[in-house]
């Protein structure tokens, strides 16, 4: 390694050439435009059952948002902090998501970006959305719950009035409440159903309420039949605190909870919105179940809840996770529970324990028809680290089930990935341009038709994919020339799949399989090393570990179906049955190593092969014949690892020298020099006309890994750009450094190296793990060792490439071992740019991850990363995907009408349907913030049913929400005279008071008034209406004593006033010392003992 660390270069004036195409940082702009694949952080997930999408939150800050048709969206938070609480505003077009940080933040799905965020000072313990609202509650560690609202017209996320002192661990909206009723659950047991129209509790359960006689639902297991046994035992000293909880009926009479001891009980709950829940102790109120009769099992993580086939509300499956013995397998438990003969009659009548591909991370349903809680038919998602997807569809669980075996291995469906990377593993890419000329017309139309046969959702088998969210972007006919751009990627199987990468939304085109039907060729079925496709005919070469090159011609014809097999003795060729679609048509195997670069020259009649052990061949891709083949590079043992090709249309400073009489003409597309890199930066130059050896030159005597090499064109001198001066080492004088290597058979005089040497303008740059070498292609070719410059770098570099501004190169793009990119221009090697693929896509670099890493020429880098694949721009102008115009939609507004229309039924429908439809469940995970998931009925989740939340939440608690509804109702004040302290004191409760306040009211009024006028205005009155009112039928003296007596009466109102204050204000203290001391008591004590 170099002990001089990089240094900056400091060019002034800037050194570029006429054209000024130097990259600079004002044409920078990192950012992710596409993104395939769950991430493997992926911890959370999210539905939206009317629109069919899925989020997926990670531990890092990024949101998948998943539908049908090859749709995914990634979004990015700018920290990189796990999300403990994602949710839905189902239906309307936005995602709620809680940080770890304890910032509530609200995502717009159509704009793809984060609309609005509120930073909670405190930690956030209970997250809830009211179905169909914008509304949402948050609990914290301070023992309040709040109401938050979204107001999508601002932008904002607004506090609301109304509050509740709750220690809340969850917060369930009850189902068919209208938004009214909400359960709150605390850490220790104590549930509660709260009704915030009449701030008053509705029911409360506890842990004393299973002092009675309970069930228990377990196994037998000598058979596989489920009993119900009784259990009687004391669980007074047992610790009870929730750990999960779900709505297990439709209309939210039924609640399931877990414990951490590993208990799941089934509570029955009031759900008659008059009515409050008469307390007292009944076993048809609570049913205790466990899945172990193990005396410590595992706390149940999570519960979910389907709505079984019956119409009665009384059965379904509930999901748990967790609630076994411990150290046993991690398994999903689903069982079939039925009560229609009541909760205390409850029967299991099926169980099954799926095993887990991975471990558990989060599941989540999904209604088949997009209906909460229909009954249809229900798809699991599960979702297990690291970022695998599996989903089972109600067939299969029905089938499990059905098959009254207790554990199953059936194979899980996992997510159908776009473009797969790990199953087969991906090992080399390329992104490539089709013209909309010629052959490419033709070979448009039959891309579109194999689309439209493989289908843009990818296969699950006879299984259709469960999501169909978002709408997929409509270009108009103008804009849309069809296939415009091809993602080519062959695999570790051998096979090669193709994607058309006009769009954002990816869709798979073709499938060229490793094996050519009928023909056994050594070396087939290899691993792809190379690959690279030539635009102007079409055609593909594929290379192999094994030394294998298959010819494709994308644009097959029925009229030539012959295979050409050539190997180093023999050219064998068989006639095959082939279809109109893309045809084999030769096989090489010409040498058995590696092949480590394919380059097309710019007409496609020639094929340039790169092989690891350093030989070099061209094939002649008209004749499908080897034109020459060299032997290993002398001097070296080292692999080759970079190979560039530069021919006289590539580059007009590569011109025919007029003396050289044996050279073709210029126009012959097969002259030009082919430079060759090995690992130990071993440079030779060759004819690419002929494979005859130009040069041969180690670059530098260090220990030193080589990792590329470009030649590129600039009218700057090397002398220009500052840098450490470093000392070419040919081969002539590698024995004085104590290299080992072979004598060369080049003569110093030959016309072809005296052509190449004139050569000028062409630059050679090498990139190294730890420096940058710069010299001229002459400086190269005839060994000058003083013309060559260096710069070290201060990051390892582990990949790099160029980016090109109209054809030229105009920058380097290293990719560090750290997980940083830095950008430098070119010729000058100032760094321009520095960027870290954390921050634009939340990876860090890891190994072999450079082996994978593609890119194309206007600044996109494609990187794969386990199950995820990342297309990233660099370049602010490239635009190639045409964002946003070709994006798809994700948020469907007419299928937001439709179901905002369909909740307009009648009252007989609505009540019907409350009936019929039921949930998908509710979910507390962790309760250090876990995540609820909760479905109701369809008309609940509409906002027009309501609205009547907006005059609720924008009072504070135990107010008459009547005296907020109008800023301008008249306040009334009282005199001293109008206060009645002796008689009777009759105090209404909020119910009778909310029925009789509008019918009361104007009594209330005049009586206040004594019959006056309540009109706001005053009213003049006369001289004679006042004394007729006022004077005293009598004497002045019978007048006097008059007055003196009101003065005497009110003198006493106001002693007692102050004696009556006095007397709250010494309760009110008592009070208060009375509950702190009960405080005190009660802080050791359970609240079973309450």
């Amino acid at each position: 390694m170099f002990s001089k660390l990089f240094q900056k270069v400091n060019l002034s004036p800037r050194h570029l050439d006429a054209e000024g195409r130097g990259v600079t940082s004002a044409d920078l702009d990192p950012r992710v435009v596409l993104h395939y694949g769950i991430p493997s952080t992926a911890s959370i997930l999210a539905v939206d059952p009317i629109q069919g999408l899925l989020a997926v939150g990670t531990l890092d800050g990024r949101i998948k948002v998943i539908g049908g048709d090859n749709i995914e969206c990634l979004l990015i938070y700018p920290k990189p902090v796990p999300f403990k609480n994602l949710e839905f505003l189902r239906n309307q077009g936005f995602l709620a998501s809680v940080s770890n940080e304890n910032e509530v933040q609200v995502w717009d799905l159509e704009r793809r970006c984060l609309a609005s965020n509120l930073q909670w000072e405190s930690n956030i313990t209970a997250f809830s959305l009211i179905y169909g609202t914008q509304y949402m509650y948050v609990g914290d560690e301070y023992g309040s719950l709040f109401v938050l609202k979204y107001n999508p017209q601002e932008g904002k996320l607004l506090h609301q009035p109304y509050h509740i002192p709750a220690n809340a661990v969850a917060v369930l909206p009850q189902p068919c409440s209208l938004g009214n009723r909400m359960l709150i659950a605390y850490e220790n047991g104590l549930l509660i159903v709260w009704d915030a129209s009449q701030d008053s509790v509705v029911c409360v359960r506890g842990y004393k309420d299973l002092h009675v006689d309970n069930k228990t639902v377990v196994n037998s297991p000598n058979d596989m039949r489920h009993e119900l046994s009784n259990d009687t035992s004391d669980n007074t000293s047992a610790e009870k605190d929730i750990s999960s909880l779900c709505w297990a009926s439709a209309n939210g009479s039924i609640l399931a909870v877990g414990y951490v001891d590993g208990d799941i009980i089934l509570w029955k709950l009031s759900t008659d919105i008059s009515a409050k829940d008469q307390p007292g102790k009944s076993s048809d109120n609570v049913v205790k179940l466990q899945l172990s009769s193990g005396s410590r099992r595992l706390p149940v993580i999570m519960l979910y809840w389907s709505e079984g086939r019956s119409s009665n509300d009384c059965g379904g499956h509930l999901f748990i996770y967790g609630g076994d013995a411990i150290g046993s397998e991690e398994v999903l438990t689903i069982l079939s529970l039925d009560w229609s003969s009541g909760i205390e009659n409850l029967k299991c009548v099926g169980r099954l324990d799926l095993t887990l591909n991975g471990s558990f991370a989060d599941m989540i349903l999904l209604p088949k028809s997009g209906v909460p809680g229909s009954r249809e038919s229900t798809s699991l998602f599960l979702l297990t680290s690291p970022g695998q997807l599996h989903v089972y569809d109600d067939a299969c669980l029905s089938t499990l089930l059905s098959e009254h075996e207790r554990k199953s291995h059936a194979p899980a469906v996992q997510y159908p990935v776009v473009m797969p990377t790990v199953e087969p593993c991906m090992t080399v890419g390329k992104l490539s341009f089709v013209p909309g000329h010629g052959k490419a017309t033709a070979f448009c139309e039959t891309a579109m038709v194999s689309k439209l046969r493989l289908g843009q959702t990818p296969a699950m088998g006879r299984r259709k994919w469960p999501l169909t969210g978002g709408l997929p972007c409509k270009l108009s006919s103008a804009a849309d020339n069809g296939l415009e751009r091809m993602f080519i990627a062959g695999y570790e199987d051998g096979s090669v799949r193709i994607w058309d990468a006009t769009n954002p939304t990816l869709s798979h085109v073709f499938v060229l399989e490793s094996e050519v039907k009928g023909i056994e060729v050594a070396g087939v079925g290899a691993s792809v090393s190379a690959l690279d496709f030539c635009s102007l005919n079409l055609s593909l070469a594929v290379g192999n570990e094994c030394g294998l090159i298959c010819l494709y011609q994308l644009l097959g014809s029925s009229d030539d179906t012959n295979l050409h097999i050539v190997t180093k003795t023999e050219h064998e060729v068989r006639n095959l049955h082939q279809k109109n679609e893309p045809q084999c048509t030769a096989l090489f195997s010409l040498l058995n190593s590696p092949i480590r670069h394919l380059q097309f020259l710019i007409s496609g009649a020639r094929l340039v092969v790169g092989f690891e052990c350093g030989q070099v061949a061209a094939i002649d891709t008209s004749s499908l014949s080897v034109l020459f083949q060299t032997h290993c590079m002398a001097g070296t043992s080292s692999p080759l690892i970079s190979l560039v090709v530069k021919t006289y249309l590539d580059c007009p400073y590569l011109v025919s020298h007029p003396k050289d009489s044996g050279f073709e003409s210029s126009n012959d597309t097969g002259n030009g020099i082919i430079s060759c890199l090995t690992k130990d930066a071993h440079i030779v130059v060759i004819d690419s006309a002929t494979g005859s050896m130009i040069s041969s030159q180690l670059t530098h005597p260090e220990e030193s890994t080589a990792i590329s090499l470009y030649i590129f064109e600039s009218s700057a001198s090397i002398s220009s750009v500052s840098g450490e001066k470093h000392t070419l080492i040919s081969p002539r004088n590698s024995e004085a450094k104590n290299e080992p290597a072979k004598p060369l058979d080049i003569e110093p005089d030959t016309p072809v190296r005296a052509r190449y040497s004139e050569q000028m303008g062409l630059h050679v740059l090498l990139c190294c793990e730890d420096a940058l070498y710069l010299t001229s292609l002459k400086a190269v070719i005839l060994g000058d060792n003083d013309s060559i410059q260096k710069i070290s770098l201060k990051k390892p570099c582990r990949w790099t490439t160029t980016l090109k501004k109209d054809e030229k190169e105009c920058g380097l793009v290293l990719l560090c071992q750290s997980g940083d990119i830095v950008i430098r221009s070119l010729p000058e090697l100032e760094m321009v740019g520095e960027y870290s693929l954390m921050s634009i896509v939340r990876w860090n670099l890891k190994a072999n991850m450079d082996k994978e890493i593609s890119s194309s020429d206007t600044g996109q880098l494609i990187l794969v990363n386990g199950y995820e694949i990342a297309f990233i721009s660099l370049l602010a102008s490239e635009n190639d995907f045409r964002i946003p115009d070709s994006l798809p939609c994700l948020h469907n507004k007419a299928l937001a009408e439709d179901a905002d229309a369909a909740a307009g039924f009648s009252p007989n429908q609505k009540k019907k349907q409350d009936t019929t439809l039921g949930i998908l469940g509710g979910i507390i995970k962790g309760f250090s913030g876990g995540k609820m998931e909760h479905n109701v009925d369809l008309p609940e989740a509409q906002k027009t049913d309501l609205s009547h939340l907006d005059s609720i939440f924008s009072r504070v608690l135990f107010s008459d929400p009547s005296t907020f509804a109008s800023d301008s109702q008249e306040v009334v004040e009282l005199s001293i005279d109008d206060i009645e302290l002796d008689g009777p004191l009759v105090v209404e409760s909020s119910s009778s008071k909310s029925k009789a306040g509008k019918r009361d009211k104007e009594t209330e009024r005049e009586k206040l008034f004594e019959g006056a006028n309540t009109d706001a205005k005053p009213k003049m009155r006369t001289p004679a209406e006042i004394m007729a009112k006022y004077r005293f039928a009598g004497d002045a003296s019978a007048a006097a004593a008059h007055a003196r007596d009101r003065l005497v009466e009110r003198q006493e109102k106001l002693e007692r006033i102050s004696e009556r204050s006095e007397e709250l204000r010494n309760g009110a203290e008592n009070f208060a010392s009375m509950a702190q001391e009960l405080a005190k008591r009660m802080e050791n004590r359970k609240w079973w003992n309450i």
